[in-house]
């Protein structure tokens, strides 16, 4: 039997035991009948376990046949606001966002063909009603223009919605967090906090913007030749302090990087960037003399099609660096990049180019999420009852969850994806688990995670691929000699391909001739009979069981 008291519940489908694919739900309504409101709807990215996979989104399946009032977002990353266009069609709900993030909003799904969408934009410090739902945006800082934290009162209590943030007292774009607005709802009593948890190993802060620009200053002043200097385009306070110690060294700023002069035509369409010099173009810096110029560079992820690899593939064409420049990365490294970034710095170094990063040069680059004691001192304003911890992996949530007791929080709940947290009434648990998987997006296609496409991608990538081919007449006898060919398996030399290949022919041909007419006029058993024998073969001679593509021509 259904309940039909209200509740209040919280649900991620994305961004509770992994950082990024941000999707958090927040329902009210009895059990039967819960309306919901969207929290960010963001993407992670492939990595080296998902061959061929660039972008993943959460799969939204639990909303089918709910009730979605809106979708507020936070501010402009791509882990809150990059999944909205591949999954527009499963969504199709109002959307709320300041403007900075509603310019990059627009831009993002018109390019998904996107035309009829609904989307408020609300100032700064702004309020929306969404049903049962009264939402307050809250100034905070970040690495990206306009974050925000949402208060969400309910008929059943007020949650504080953190986001991405951290406390910074000198912020180069925008206003510093509002204290005053946190405080206020910490004194009429805030129920649950949901909270960023990505440094929460970090002992003390994780410091301010402004320190960064005169640290850059100091770096490029001391270089010669052509700098580069890569950075997260979405760092608009970072394009801005880069740009600025650029022009105090007397170098003009070149653009390098469709991201980069995305997020700029964005930035100054709210207001940002101002009192800096044009930028020049690609062509006109590669005419300038070398100590002149000061490219900005998008890939500092080591990112395969980004602009720097391009330019240490000498693959740009009018991007080159060499012996005698530089190169600066003002970013950090994300956890499961290095390998790529290595690269990149490697192809870099290759060119004779210098690279400088923050273990060289320590406050080049600060992060954009709260440290441990930034943590503390967002309890001690907000003072929630719950302690939510969220964005973060499951010993990040673990270990915050054990620091918001510390301070004295009286509850603490660490849902995974597709746990439903009750908040409200009666104390906070978790009560459900709904479908919370992946997306994949596979040549401009989602796919769910476990499909056969990616599967077999991954074992061909361990174990190789070979391809048998015959001819069987109207009669099902062999009509030709049997083919074999391997992909991505190791042979010694041309002499132990032809014999390895060439014994696995017999091995197939002996084996086809042991099978009855009838079997043989069977596609599946023939396929099935060569694809044994040919595994068996190959655990043999190579110690793998590489997918087989059987191709049979009958005449």
């Amino acid at each position: 039997m259904k309940k039909h008291k209200d509740e209040l519940v919280f649900l991620p489908l994305g961004g509770s035991n992994e950082i990024g694919m941000n999707l958090n739900l927040y329902g009210f309504g009895p059990e039967d009948n819960r309306q919901w409101i969207l929290v960010d709807v963001g993407v992670t990215f492939g990595d080296l376990t998902t061959p061929g996979i660039e972008v993943i989104v959460p799969d939204p399946k639990f909303l089918e046949g709910e009730t979605i009032l809106g979708v507020v977002l936070t501010h402009a990353h791509e882990d809150h606001i990059g999944a909205l266009g591949w999954l527009w069609d499963k969504i199709k709900a109002p959307l709320y966002a300041t403007p900075f993030t509603a310019f990059l909003i627009r831009e993002k799904l018109r390019e998904a063909g996107v035309d009829d969408f609904d989307l408020t934009e609300v100032p700064l410090g702004g309020s929306i009603k969404i049903g049962p739902f009264e939402i307050d945006y809250i100034t905070i800082t970040h690495s990206i223009p306009e974050p925000n934290g949402l208060a969400i009162r309910t008929p059943l209590g007020t949650i504080l919605h953190t986001g991405d943030w951290k406390i910074d007292p000198d912020p180069i774009t925008g206003k510093a967090t509002d204290i005053s607005a946190i405080t206020k709802l910490g004194d009429d009593g805030v129920l649950a906090m949901i909270c960023d948890s990505t440094n929460v190993f970090v002992e003390g802060a994780s410091g301010s913007e402004a320190g960064v620009r005169d640290e850059l200053a100091k770096v490029i002043k001391t270089l010669k030749g052509k700098v580069a200097v890569a950075c997260f385009a979405s760092n608009v306070a970072r394009m801005d302090s880069v740009i600025r110690a650029a022009e105090a060294c007397g170098r003009r700023v070149c653009l390098v990087g469709r991201s980069m002069h995305r997020m700029t035509a964005a930035a100054k369409h709210v207001g940002l960037l101002n009192g800096v010099s044009e930028f020049v173009t690609e062509g006109e810096a590669s005419k300038m003399k070398s100590t002149e110029v000061l490219y900005l560079c998008t890939g500092s992820q080591g990112e395969p099609r980004a602009a720097l690899s391009r330019i240490a593939d000498g693959n740009h064409p009018l991007v080159k660096l060499k012996s005698g420049d530089a190169c600066v990365f003002s970013s950090r490294v994300i956890p499961g990049n290095e390998i790529s970034i290595r690269s990149l710095q490697n192809r870099l170094s290759d060119l004779g180019v210098e690279i400088h990063t923050e273990k060289d040069h320590p406050g080049i680059h600060v992060s954009g999420h709260p440290a441990r004691d930034e943590l503390r001192q967002m309890y001690e304003w907000a003072r929630p009852r719950i302690a939510v911890p969220t964005h973060g992996e499951r010993r990040h949530l673990q270990k915050h969850a054990a620091l918001a007791a510390e301070i004295g929080v009286p509850e603490q709940v660490t849902p995974r994806n597709g746990d439903m947290v009750r908040l409200a009434p009666g104390r906070a648990e978790i009560i459900d688990e709904v479908p919370a998987g992946r997306l994949f997006v596979d040549g401009g296609m989602l796919v769910p995670e476990g499909a056969d496409a990616l599967r077999e991608r991954r074992h061909a990538a361990h174990n190789g691929m070979l391809f048998c081919s015959f001819a069987l007449d109207r009669k099902n006898k062999l009509a030709s000699i049997v083919e074999v060919r391997g992909l991505g398996l190791a042979f010694e030399d041309d002499d132990t391909i032809s014999d390895q290949l060439e014994n696995m022919c017999d091995l197939v041909e002996k084996a086809l001739q042991k099978l009855s007419p009838e079997e043989r006029d069977d596609d599946v058993t023939v396929e099935k009979t060569v694809a044994r024998v040919l595994k068996k073969a190959a655990q043999n001679i190579w110690d793998r069981r590489p997918i087989v593509e059987t191709i049979i021509l009958r005449l």
